[in-house]
């Protein structure tokens, strides 16, 4: 876990991006590291620049001129905004929302972030509105190198594949092509391969086979090979198993993936429950009881399941 001065130094992005970009309750919001943001934001425009020309042509004439301002006298707070574009206090509210939609602008702090997700200081009307406004005290300000740099610059010169693979590793600890069936935000394999084998040369990483039931190449970090082979020796030495709890929105939920059963969609509000490395059981939305999950042949062996093993019920990390 970061401490929480740098979690504070994360950026805001929205991700809306074929329809009018306007806010709504279920809005995507990313938090990122400041020091990754410039490649993450390329991704961004990458993916944006191949649903039209310019995603933000449709931004109203409010948020135009709020994106003028912001690009001509830097970070400001709301109070100046609204003074500097003469317009009502709820009109420039709203064009700051759409350019927090667009991945425009972000703000100096959390706040601004918590009365836009807030529903109540989202829909309240009247007195209850006025006392509750969904801005704060901290400003607002443009993401630079999204205005000043072109969609096709960034890229090419903000999208290194080290960058991706780096970020993919620190996620999953091992890699192979078939984990990233739903990734959405990474190159091809081929040039995923490539970088990995440089650092498998340059003694960064390793290479071999740490999960059985797939092909191809495999690499791992070296403090996951350890951590795998931990876990080996535990459950060779009879050392009772646990539970491990994970929501269904979390990365490592690869149910449907790469383990046997069916996919439990990634909402907050449902959990998967792993032992040994298999999804034992899904709890689902409100359900008051866990329901076992779905264990079936048709993705072949499971993390770890070793064919020739008498533990054919079990599943778990492997390593040589």
């Amino acid at each position: 876990m970061k401490s929480m001065a740098s979690v504070l130094s994360v950026i805001v992005l929205g991700l809306a991006l074929r329809r009018r970009i306007v806010p709504t309750s279920v809005a995507p919001i990313s938090l990122f590291p400041r020091e990754e943001g410039e490649w993450l934001r390329a991704v961004f425009h990458k993916d944006a620049a191949s649903h039209g020309p310019d995603p933000f042509s449709q931004l109203s004439h409010v948020a135009q001129d709020l994106r003028r301002t912001l690009d001509e006298r830097g970070a400001s707070f709301f109070a100046d905004l609204v003074r500097m574009t003469h317009h009502l206090p709820t009109e420039v509210e709203e064009g700051i929302w759409e350019l927090v939609a667009a991945g425009l602008v972000t703000a100096d702090g959390f706040d601004n972030l918590r009365a836009l997700m807030d529903p109540r200081r989202r829909r309240a009307e009247g007195r209850e509105r006025s006392r509750r406004p969904r801005h704060t005290a901290g400003r607002w300000s443009l993401l630079r190198n999204v205005i000043d740099h072109p969609i096709s610059a960034l890229s090419t010169q903000c999208f290194p594949t080290e960058s991706v693979a780096r970020q993919l590793l620190r996620r999953y600890g091992v890699v192979f092509r078939d984990l990233l069936a739903r990734e959405s935000l990474v190159q091809s394999w081929r040039d995923l391969l490539v970088q990995y084998r440089r650092m498998e040369l340059q003694g960064e990483i390793r290479g071999g086979r740490f999960v059985s039931g797939f092909t191809g190449e495999q690499f791992a970090l070296p403090e996951a090979v350890e951590s795998l082979r931990a876990a080996r020796k535990r459950n060779e030495s009879g050392v009772g198993s646990h539970d491990i709890k994970l929501s269904a929105s979390d990365p490592l939920n690869l149910a449907g993936v790469i383990l046997p059963g069916s996919r439990v969609p990634a909402v907050p509000s449902n959990f998967v429950v792993f032992r040994d490395g298999v999804v034992v059981r899904a709890v689902l939305g409100r359900e008051a009881a866990d329901r076992p999950s779905e264990q079936t042949e048709g993705m072949g062996s499971p993390i770890g399941l070793d064919r020739n093993s008498e533990q054919k019920q079990r599943a778990g990390w492997t390593t040589h």
